[in-house]
């Protein structure tokens, strides 16, 4: 019967963990940087709209204000 956990006496079976271990927290670091950076463009770009939506409110009031 195998046990169930097997722990190499060769401590250079660990290599090929280590660096999968080590290309997958390096992708996952990528990943999160790729969709911070998205997010903070979407932001940019929400703050523009919202700052254009402001103005043209400011606008129709101040137009809206002159009539009768």
């Amino acid at each position: 019967m195998m046990e169930f956990l097997y722990f190499p006496e060769d401590k250079t079976e660990y290599i090929p963990a280590l660096l999968v271990l080590g290309l997958t927290i390096l992708l996952a670091y990528v990943v999160y940087r790729i969709f911070k950076r998205h997010s903070e463009r979407q932001e940019e770009k929400m703050k523009d709209f919202e700052q254009q939506v402001m103005e043209r409110i400011e606008r129709e009031d101040r137009d809206g204000s002159r009539r009768p």
